[in-house]
């Protein structure tokens, strides 16, 4: 059974910034192995969606759009690295895990997974989806 990600309703949003360094200083201090796989999600998502915010909360990164909220959250763990779509339930075909409120995501394990088709339309959506503000 895959794990229930809880909702945002009990958590403060983290403060914005169009500054990315706050990403790259995060991604330096995860596990070496899941550091290529972060800093391939961040450059798709980058290219994907253009004028984000950044944010670094509870050890996750974060990035947002002004109007729309934060519209993607990346938590990486032992093994992999989970892509949260926060309004991905309003998705035209959501991302398969997820069953609190409006946020769906995936889990990716490798750099190929970076490169799905799937993955390039959810952050495409993404984009254009209110996430949580």
């Amino acid at each position: 059974m895959p794990k229930v990600i809880k909702g945002n309703a009990g958590r403060k949003p983290p403060v914005p910034s169009a500054d990315h360094s706050d990403i790259e200083e995060w991604c330096r201090h995860l596990m070496p192995d899941l550091q290529p796989l972060v800093q391939g999600l961040d450059e798709l998502i980058r290219a994907t969606v253009p004028d984000l915010d950044y944010a670094v909360n509870r050890k996750r990164g974060y990035y947002g759009l002004r109007g729309l909220g934060w519209i993607i959250e990346i938590a990486a763990y032992d093994v992999s690295v989970n892509v949260l779509f926060l309004g991905g339930a309003d998705f035209e075909l959501p991302p398969p895990l997820g069953t609190t409120d409006r946020t769906r995501y995936i889990k990716v394990t490798s750099l190929e997974e970076t490169q799905t088709p799937e993955l390039q339309k959810w952050i495409e959506q993404a984009g254009r989806t209110p996430g949580w503000k």
